[in-house]
């Protein structure tokens, strides 16, 4: 991960880049520091998220923060 970068609830709502371009999914929620990802998003989940509404659930994955490059306003880029 890129040094400095933390993920908050600011980050709730951005889109999941990976590495070749492609948008695999949303983060749901962040808790302590863990953002946790959508992999198929619906619209409701998207709004809810950008609300602030989501939740860790068991639909959800758990991002590993070694895996990301950097973070921009709307999007979390994967390194991998």
């Amino acid at each position: 991960m890129q040094d400095g970068v933390t993920l908050t609830a600011d980050d709730e709502g951005k889109s999941v880049v990976n590495a070749t371009g492609d948008t695999i999914g949303r983060v749901v929620s962040v808790e302590h520091g863990n953002a946790y990802v959508d992999p198929d998003p619906g619209l409701t989940d998207t709004i809810r998220s950008k609300l602030g509404w989501g939740e860790a659930d068991q639909d959800n994955y758990q991002l590993d923060a070694a895996s990301i490059e950097s973070v921009s306003d709307n999007e979390i880029y994967l390194s991998r």
